[in-house]
């Protein structure tokens, strides 16, 4: 299964130089720049761990994309994403997010139905991935 998260789910995973190009956009338009990474990338997960802190003052993606290197080479089997942030409004909100490397195997998820009283229907959705341990969900396989 394929995680779709963010802009450009749908698509191919992007090179490292249509990274940069997306980079190079929120630079232009002033957002600061992070990297998060996860090895549970459940839909509700919405607090990814923080790789260093955000990039401000920017000129050029070489920047994000040495801390991207970094960090793909520390966690090569774990979601990461690129965040741009944008302040205009008076408060940080995200402009722009989507996944820049993502493990070589994706478990993916199941999703459980469970009846209830006048035929009511709950759905929970659980990452088969979640069934191991942090930091060993997704070697061997």
């Amino acid at each position: 299964m394929r995680l779709r998260y963010g802009t450009f789910s749908y698509l191919p995973d992007l090179t490292d130089d249509e990274i940069a190009a997306q980079v190079k956009y929120a630079l232009e338009h002033g957002w600061p720049v992070s990297l998060e990474y996860t090895d549970d990338p459940h839909p509700r997960n919405v607090y990814w761990e923080m790789w260093g802190l955000p990039m401000f003052d920017l000129a050029e993606p070489d920047g994000v994309l040495a801390q991207l290197a970094d960090c793909r080479a520390t966690f090569p089997q774990h979601y990461i994403r690129l965040l741009a942030y944008d302040a205009t409004l008076g408060r940080q909100s995200t402009a722009m997010s989507f996944l820049v490397h993502r493990p070589a195997h994706e478990p993916g998820f199941l999703l459980e139905r469970v009846e209830g009283p006048d035929r009511t229907q709950r759905y929970s959705v659980k990452s088969y991935a979640t069934a191991r341990p942090t930091g060993d969900r997704y070697t061997g396989e």
